[in-house]
């Protein structure tokens, strides 16, 4: 039987295989301690679940809307508003399962083969595949430690040409957790400005597992002008701790939402009905039990940053944001005989000191490694004394 050149022309998620390997060794009663899930250790809020469980034993069980439902639509329209200054319509506005769902919906909806993508590196793994499937091309634009693994305003003018159609910008970043500052978005914003027919993809998951600035800003926040150029992705995965029920959404320009509905109602249809009333009591609730988890989130940096730089060869720049540290590793392989590159470091740590992290090449970083500290305290003392032990 055929499989598919587009098929074959993409690789599986790396984090995937990682926490999956790490899960069969745990299965084999080996100890084994996974620092590569890319998602809260809280559960989801009662309040939230109470909601969902009402709306089954209420009946709300049935096919939504493709684009999701009005009152949802309308939680999500307000969170705009209050939260971002951001103003759109419902017709701007589409429910996807998942923030993935709603990247993939806008990729396959906008680009075609010669068509180019910039994506700073380090990347979320699932970008260059998704350019990739459209037929289209990923171009890397390489950053690292000493740059704060941000680009410059010169490296993305120097990337643009008459095929670039398309920015992702991920800020706070997987699997860096580095920000852009507003200043930072609004020179990048100037380059752009010039540039019209260049859409850009800004993913803003992370947004409320921030430190490292007073508050949330995005490149159409920073550069106003950049509005009609822009698609906002988001979802309720990180804040509220919801990555199972799927729920992402976009924003932007009406044509591009209108075709990106088109291209879901032809593959999931609507997200889950349930999931749905979910997420919309996520907005809607009480938003203290986001920030008191960000609040932890930051003490658990703060000690696996500091642990990590007591290690001879280690470099880690503290995050702004997210649940990752994104510490380079290259003097350790350098110093250690049997070691070559990120990816045999990250088998010898999880063989040697039964620590699952994943290596810095999934994310188009080879040297690094990303360390995920949605995990308790207790498990990241005893997995950073492993690590230091193993590398010693």
């Amino acid at each position: 039987m055929k499989v598919s050149h587009r098929a074959n022309s993409i690789k599986p998620s790396p984090t995937l295989a990682v926490s999956a390997k790490a899960a069969e060794l745990k299965a084999a009663g080996k100890d084994i301690i996974s620092l590569a899930a890319g998602e809260p250790d809280f559960d989801t809020p009662d309040f939230v679940k109470e909601v969902a469980i009402n709306s089954i034993n209420d009946g709300f069980t049935k096919y939504t809307a493709v684009d999701g439902t009005p009152v949802l639509k309308k939680a999500i329209q307000t969170k705009f508003k209050n939260e971002n200054n951001l103003d759109y319509d419902l017709d701007q506005i589409l429910v996807s399962v998942g923030c993935k769902h709603s990247i993939y919906n806008l990729m396959q909806a906008t680009l075609d083969p010669g068509d180019e993508v910039i994506i700073p590196a380090p990347y979320w793994v699932s970008y260059p595949d998704m350019v990739q499937l459209t037929g289209a091309e990923p171009v890397i634009l390489k950053t690292g430690i000493a740059d704060n693994f941000k680009i410059t305003p010169k490296q993305l003018k120097g990337a643009i040409n008459e095929n670039t159609r398309m920015l992702i910008l991920n800020s706070p970043s997987n699997p860096t957790g580095s920000n852009y500052t507003e200043e930072e978005l609004k020179a990048l914003g100037e380059v752009l400005l010039e540039h019209p027919e260049i859409m850009i993809a800004s993913d803003d998951i992370y947004e409320h597992i921030l430190w490292g600035a007073d508050r949330f800003v995005n490149i159409v926040n920073a550069c106003p002008k950049l509005y009609k150029q822009t698609i906002i992705l988001n979802g309720v995965s990180k804040a509220y701790s919801m990555t199972g029920w799927r729920i992402g959404y976009a924003a932007g320009d009406v044509s591009i939402i209108k075709a990106m509905k088109k291209i879901q109602s032809q593959s999931t249809s609507n997200p889950a009905s349930t999931a749905q009333f979910a997420a919309q009591a996520a907005l809607q609730g009480d938003q203290s039990i986001v920030r008191e988890w960000c609040q932890i989130f930051k003490a658990r940096h703060d000690f696996v940053c500091g642990e990590l730089n007591k290690i001879d060869g280690v470099r880690c720049r503290p995050s702004e944001g997210t649940f990752y540290s994104f510490p380079d590793l290259n003097d350790v392989i350098d110093r250690m005989p049997n070691i070559s590159n990120d990816i045999e470091l990250a088998e010898y740590l999880l063989e040697e000191a039964g620590v699952a992290i994943v290596p810095g090449s999934a994310f188009g970083a080879p040297g690094c490694i990303r360390i995920s500290f949605a995990t308790s305290m207790e498990l990241l003392e005893e997995s950073l004394a492993r690590i230091a032990k193993a590398l010693a």
